[in-house]
């Protein structure tokens, strides 16, 4: 069997690398060696960013219906509750940034709705399919597989985890450190008579205990010190153990964890791939990087790396881009990792340091980089001019000309390709050039800040972009959110920032002159060649 690109590893990377491909409608097959899904919590928690590239999927409400934003943390010392904190509990949002809060909601859920849009555009995770080797040429990338049988491909991306049997097969070096010893237990257990509101923490001098609740779940998710025998071995997790743990640290009579539906324990690893990418194999996710919990970065990290490279491979696999665009997903993802597993060095040190003083908890990682709104990649070849080039792509309300309904940027954004933002009607000519030479890349969108009605034909494009089409759409930007966002100043009348092209990844890949409109599509038809 063919297919365009072949996915090794159901998980969050591989899921959301599976839509962005299917949506873009390249053939897409995805394996995994698992017999059936699991129910387990694992990577619990949705960054700012993340969420954002999940309503770009369109699923970010489903998600949200499931999570918890603005987690509470309950803090206790000796047994008694001593500091309430709520995580970015001082964060709204605003215009350009929907998202004030990550959300709390267990891997298997996130999981399940990355399915249900996949299976939305007719690919299905195929369970118990085990990758045993593979060969690459010129032409593509033939997978054997444990039953038997063979799948060629053009593309293989390795999405399957820390052991990568991807990324041994491709001999690519994993360096870094582990500890020597698990630093945590962890499972899944019911627990009545808490507060399902609040996250719970009880730290002393020897030990810690943390609950987490979910929503619409009987089952929380514990963290706790390990256990060692009198020998000083490590104890295996056990519900026996973590009730040893429970009235070591938690002290609340009658208070027992029960029910367990998974049992494990966390050892630290901080290792990265030394490439991202060996011909028409890559490898993203927990297969190019792992480190610290702290912060909650690694699904997160792995949603981003599959959205990068997910745009880059659908536009080279449909022939609209050349085979040289796929050599900047290690460009800009290698050093986002390396970053990464710095950030997360810190906040666990940040971590380990806080909670020896009474009231502090896991709060000491909650930092404005742990969103990663501010991640991007003005390093990068693909940052083509102005001075945010590489940077997220804000968001903004607006309405639609001629309707009056509203819409936000991040709504004209969503999909497998490029927008153009003009600002005010002196680009407006550089939006009709870039839509007639590259219409099928690119979606237009006249930004005009004067509130005046679009004519009939911006009416007629307007409708056909609601409909689902790329086309071109005019936007009112009455309250001036969309110029402030993009450097421009509120009811300036027609002093904007000109023309901005956004990736379909949602970072700004150059700004210029509202006159500009040849580069534009110089730089779209030169995309990868």
């Amino acid at each position: 069997m063919t297919t365009s690109v072949l996915i090794v590893g159901a998980g969050p990377t591989g899921l959301t690398l599976g839509c962005v491909l299917a949506r873009a409608g390249v053939p897409v097959r995805i394996i995994d060696k698992s017999p059936e899904f699991h129910r387990t919590s694992r990577g619990k928690g949705l960054n700012q960013r993340s969420r954002e590239l999940l309503e770009d999927l369109g699923v970010a409400g489903e998600a949200a219906e499931s999570g918890i934003e603005h987690i509470a943390l309950r803090k206790y010392r000796d047994g008694v509750a001593v500091a309430d904190h709520v995580a970015f509990g001082d964060r709204v949002p605003t215009p350009d940034a929907p998202y004030a809060s990550g959300l709390v909601i267990p891997q298997w859920r996130t999981e399940e709705i990355l399915r249900g849009r996949l299976a939305s555009y007719g690919v299905e995770v195929e369970l118990g399919r085990e990758m045993t080797g593979f060969t690459q040429d010129e032409r593509g990338v033939t997978v054997t597989l444990a039953d038997g049988g063979r799948v060629e491909a053009g593309y293989l991306v390795g999405c399957d985890g820390g052991h990568s049997p991807v990324r041994k097969a491709l001999g690519v070096g994993f360096e870094g450190a582990t500890e020597a010893e698990e630093c945590m237990v962890i499972g899944d257990v019911e627990v009545d008579g808490l507060d399902p509101e609040f996250w719970h923490q009880w730290f002393d001098e020897d030990g810690a205990v943390m609950l987490c609740p979910f929503r619409g779940s009987r089952h929380w998710q514990l963290q706790g010190a390990v256990e060692r025998d009198a020998a000083g071995h490590l104890v295996e997790p056990s519900l026996a153990a973590f009730q040893r743990l429970f009235d070591r640290h938690v002290r609340m009579p009658g208070l027992r964890p029960t029910n367990p539906t998974w049992l494990s324990s966390y050892r630290i690893n901080v290792r990265m791939a030394d490439r991202f990418r060996v011909g028409r194999v890559f490898l993203a996710g927990d297969a190019a990087h792992v480190h610290s919990i702290a912060g909650g970065l690694g699904m997160n990290t792995g949603i981003q790396d599959a959205f990068n490279l997910g745009w880059k491979l659908a536009l080279v696999a449909r022939g609209v881009a050349g085979p040289g665009l796929l050599a900047t997903y290690e460009e800009e993802r290698l050093p986002v990792a390396a970053w990464t597993l710095k950030l997360t060095d810190e906040r666990l040190r940040a971590v380990r340091e806080g909670v020896m003083t009474a009231g502090v908890g896991t709060e000491a990682v909650v930092t404005d980089d742990i969103t990663t709104l501010g991640v991007g990649y003005g390093w990068s070849s693909l940052a083509w001019g102005g001075g945010t080039s590489g940077e997220r792509a804000p968001d903004a309300p607006c309405v639609e000309a001629g309707t009056g309904r509203p819409v936000r940027l991040f709504e004209v954004f969503a999909g497998p390709h490029f927008t153009l933002l003009g600002f005010g009607a002196d680009s407006a000519a550089a939006l009709a050039e870039v839509s007639r030479a590259c219409g099928g890349l690119v979606r237009t969108c006249l930004v005009d800040g004067r509130g005046g009605a679009a004519d009939a034909a911006g009416a007629r494009g307007a409708s056909a972009w609601s409909a689902g089409g790329a086309g071109h759409v005019e936007l009112v930007d009455a309250e001036g959110h969309a110029r402030r966002a993009y450097g421009g100043e509120a009811g300036a009348g027609d002093v904007a920032p000109g023309l901005v092209l956004i990736r379909p990844d949602n970072h700004i890949a150059m700004s210029a002159a509202a006159d500009r409109g040849a580069e534009v599509v110089d730089r779209l038809r030169r995309l990868g060649r």
